[in-house]
C-alpha cells in the first residue's frame, strides 16, 4: 500500500478490525520510510450480474425486484418474509459464483420457481404463471398436473 504522505510502497499494518457488520476491514497501516500512519480500508470487490430479459435489453441484477416477485407470488400465503430473503440470498449467491457475468431471465426465474416448489406449491403455481405467461386454463392444468404427478412417485 503505497503511503499517502511520502509516496513509498511498502507500509505494515498496526491494528485490523471489521467494520459495517464485517462487509469492510478497516486497517491501520504505518509507512515503513516515514512512520507515519494513515487508514485504508478493505471490500469484497463485486462485479455485477447483467440480466438479459426476454426483449433482450441487459439490466443490472435486482434482487429486491426478485423479492418483490416472489412477495407477489406468496402473498396470504404461509411463506415468511425470512424464507423469501434466503431464497433471493440463495439465487444472489449462485448467480456471483456462476462465471457468467450476463445471465438470462429465464434461468434467473427458473432459479426461483426451483425454490419455491419447496417452500409453497400454490405460491410456486402462481409464481410459475406470470413466469412461465400461461395463455389458458389447459397450460396451467398441464403444471398443475406435473406437480400432482410429482407428489405420487
Amino acid at each position: 500500500m503505497k503511503c499517502p504522505y511520502c509516496s513509498y510502497s511498502e507500509s505494515k499494518v498496526i491494528d485490523s478490525r471489521p467494520t459495517d457488520e464485517g462487509e469492510r476491514i478497516r486497517r491501520r497501516r504505518e509507512c515503513l520510510k516515514c512512520q507515519k500512519r494513515f487508514t485504508t480500508y478493505e471490500i469484497v470487490e463485486t462485479v455485477p450480474v447483467i440480466v438479459i430479459k426476454k426483449d433482450k435489453s441487459r439490466e443490472a441484477f435486482d434482487r429486491n425486484k426478485l423479492l418483490r416477485g416472489l412477495l407477489r407470488a406468496c402473498e396470504k400465503r404461509p411463506v415468511s418474509i425470512e424464507q423469501l430473503e434466503a431464497i433471493v440470498d440463495e439465487i444472489e449467491n449462485t448467480l456471483q459464483n456462476s462465471l457468467d457475468r450476463e445471465v438470462p431471465s429465464s434461468q434467473i426465474g427458473a432459479y426461483a420457481m426451483e425454490k419455491l416448489k419447496k417452500v409453497d406449491e400454490v405460491a410456486y403455481v402462481r409464481f410459475a404463471s406470470v413466469y412461465r405467461q400461461f395463455r389458458d386454463v389447459n397450460s396451467f392444468m398441464e403444471e398443475l398436473n406435473k406437480i400432482i404427478e410429482s407428489k405420487q412417485e
